[in-house]
């Protein structure tokens, strides 16, 4: 009995072990004519980015497309095609998304100026507050009219409260005697 449960344990861890097999994508090889046109290959994949991928380049990507890329880019190396032309035949395919470093264009104005445009405007509105002035204690004191009047005020006050304080010594006396 402990022989078959045994048994039916190793097949089931087994099978699990078999089912988390991880599939290696095949490795590309590929022959260049010198040490120069390799690098260029190699700069140029991880330059270019991915169209299936969302951040990852040629080099770094798996997928199916980006492996057509490669090749294709080994093609255009093989043809004696310069950089640049490579980089517009990508982006004449793919769009602008295929470059990591997009151009400097009407469309991508905001995206390579925009933050040297905010950090200029928060620069800006430090200064502008840290320069405002506080208000000057002389105009902090009271002149002599508002002196006076602030004593009028007090004074009507304390008149008000010392009448007020009577009647309410009446209304508890009357209270007192019912």
């Amino acid at each position: 009995m402990l022989n078959k449960i045994l048994f039916i344990a190793v097949l089931i861890v087994s099978a699990f072990m078999m089912s988390n097999t991880v599939n290696a994508s095949p490795v590309e090889t590929f022959e260049f004519r010198d040490e120069v046109t390799k690098i260029r290959f190699q700069a140029l994949s991880k330059e270019l980015r991915c169209p299936k991928c969302q951040n990852q380049n040629l080099a770094d990507s798996n997928s199916p497309i980006a492996a057509d890329l490669r090749f294709e880019l080994y093609d255009l190396l093989q043809q004696g095609k310069a950089d640049s032309e490579i980089v517009n035949y990508m982006v004449a395919r793919y769009g602008e998304f295929v470059l990591y470093r997009p151009r400097v264009s009407s469309l991508t104005y905001i995206l390579w100026f925009g933050p040297a445009l905010l950090i200029l405007t928060g620069i800006i509105v430090v200064i502008i507050i840290l320069r405002r002035k506080p208000a000057p204690k002389e105009n902090l004191a009271l002149n002599s009219q508002q002196q006076e009047k602030l004593q009028q005020l007090l004074e009507g006050n304390q008149v008000q409260s010392n009448q007020e304080q009577p009647s309410q010594n009446l209304n508890t006396d009357k209270k007192d005697k019912e």
